[in-house]
């Protein structure tokens, strides 16, 4: 079994949402973490494990980022981390992946479906062996409980309620050595 986690430092954990309908607002989460295991070299078989801090949420404007902690949306107090465990994983092409888990955001859980593209390996200057992958999805935040917006005087909505996923992620082959020293 082959054990890999997320190097925080080269991923990013982002995602859009249309604002007034249209434009697209960002925003990031930039404390998070995850672990993979595979018996395969493709990551076929692969089994994820994530969660992203709920505080760390940024969209570089503090007003804003501090009304999506409070309750009217993630409620960082009482929902500290938002999670993903995956549950299956297609293999489409070489590159190309389907990988089906369970996201619980607030308390609620539903199925996601994300696409996967693979982008490579490489062994860093310092011995480190390397995969990264791009990630995107869609999911309704009304479904995790963010249900707040408001309508304007002409009567549009304020925020869709269709949320655009996009990561971009970098793992860490761990070495037997590195996991001994965690064992211990």
């Amino acid at each position: 079994m082959t054990h890999w986690k997320i190097d925080e430092s080269h991923s990013e954990i982002g995602f859009k949402v249309k604002h007034l309908m249209i434009t697209n607002v960002s925003g990031y989460f930039t404390q998070f973490t995850g672990s993979i295991e595979t018996d395969s070299e493709d990551f076929h078989d692969a089994r994820i494990k994530f969660e992203a801090a709920t505080d760390s949420i940024s969209t570089l404007n503090k007003q804003r980022d501090e009304h999506l902690k409070g309750g009217d949306f993630f409620d960082t107090a009482h929902h500290p981390k938002i999670t993903f465990v995956s549950k299956k994983i297609k293999k489409i092409t070489e590159e190309d992946y389907k990988v089906v888990g369970d996201l619980t955001i607030k308390g609620h859980t539903h199925a996601i479906e994300l696409e996967v593209v693979r982008n490579g390996v490489v062994t860093d200057p310092y011995g480190q062996e390397k995969e990264g992958f791009s990630i995107k999805g869609r999911l309704h935040r009304a479904d995790y409980g963010l249900r707040w917006n408001a309508a304007t005087e002409a009567g549009s909505i304020v925020l869709s309620d269709e949320v655009k996923l996009h990561m971009e992620i970098q793992l860490i082959k761990i070495t037997e050595a590195a996991l001994a020293a965690i064992a211990l």
